[in-house]
């Protein structure tokens, strides 16, 4: 049985927030809870800091007070400039080099203002049609290297004509938005399952050069998240003709961690150990999977964290001037 709960927000846990929310959503299923992590890591999980993003407490405080002068540089950004949880998402992508977390928290907002059609007031209330169809969901067990499973099914389970690409891939943003709250996973990062099971000529032809950009380009270049590997499972030859739309964008360090493993399980444990995979992936995960109503539960509960997201930002006239430079 799955049920919905709370608890407070911790002192520590409150300094991560942007927003001033007193209690986090935390889903029950048995015995396991699956909850936000945002309170500080393991002290394993910071060795891996340690030793993948050279973080260190002189470090860091070192980073965070130059990238925080550079930020006072950039006009136009509005930033919670005095939030160090808010710097240290940055600056953990980045292996804390102040100048590469400025150029990554630029290309993060520009890219908001470039497609602000998707992300202008982007809330979980007005998104609930995508979780209704249940073709995304986070596992609730991370993998074997502590990072969050993201699996979205774009195959018999979506039905393109009642949910479209787009509100795809703003219920994938509103999930990432959550995880990049998560110091554990700003660490160790994020994998995607792709599980194409049944994907017909007719939803390929949802897919457009442009919106494979916007991916490719989310994934790239504007996203505080490490995604470590992105996995293509059961996908049928067709899928062939939606994956040529994206090659042309995909630089080499992100096409290696494309890994296609049809219905390979073997293939697919190479990289996901089998204690956090469900049965339907070869695996063995114990707790049963979250369904996208519960989902929107979930983070409907987060509305306000969301609400604070989304103030931040370049004003009306650097988002005037991105336009003008790229037209």
């Amino acid at each position: 049985m799955i049920s919905l709960r709370t608890e407070k927000v911790t002192e520590a846990g409150q300094e991560i927030l942007l927003s001033d929310i007193k209690e986090l959503p935390c889903i029950e299923i048995g015995k396991f809870i699956l909850r936000l992590d945002v309170e500080q890591p393991s002290s394993e999980v910071m060795e891996i800091a340690r030793k993948e993003l050279r973080e260190t407490p002189e470090l860091v405080k070192d980073s965070i007070e130059a990238l925080r002068d550079l930020l006072k540089e950039e006009t136009g950004l509005k930033c919670p400039l005095d939030n160090d949880a808010w710097l240290i998402r940055f600056l953990r992508p980045t292996k804390f080099y102040p100048e590469s977390a400025l150029t990554l928290i630029k290309n993060y907002y520009q890219f908001k203002v470039k497609h602000k059609n998707v992300y202008e007031n982007l809330l979980p209330s007005r998104e609930k049609n995508v979780f209704n169809h249940d073709i995304l969901t986070v596992l609730p067990r991370r993998d074997q290297l502590g990072r969050r499973i993201l699996i979205l099914e774009l195959g018999k389970k979506w039905k393109h004509n009642k949910c479209s690409l787009d509100e795809v891939y703003k219920g994938a943003v509103l999930f990432l938005e959550a995880a990049i709250l998560e110091p554990e996973s700003q660490i160790c990062g994020a994998q995607v399952i792709f599980d194409m099971d049944g994907l017909s000529i007719s939803q390929t032809w949802q897919f457009t050069p442009p919106f494979a950009k916007r991916i490719v380009d989310w994934l790239q270049d504007s996203i505080p998240m490490r995604i470590k590997g992105v996995h293509i499972v059961n996908q049928p030859y067709v899928f062939n003709i939606v994956f040529n739309l994206f090659k042309p964008f995909l630089r080499d360090k992100l096409q290696k961690r494309i890994i296609f493993h049809g219905t390979d399980r073997d293939s697919l444990h190479q990289y996901l150990s089998p204690k956090c995979l469900p049965e339907c992936y070869g695996g063995t995960l114990d707790v049963p999977r979250v369904k996208g109503n519960e989902w929107f539960q979930v983070v409907s509960l987060l509305e306000k964290e969301y609400e604070a997201i989304n103030s931040y930002g370049y004003k009306t006239e650097k988002s005037d001037k991105n336009k003008k430079e790229k037209s």
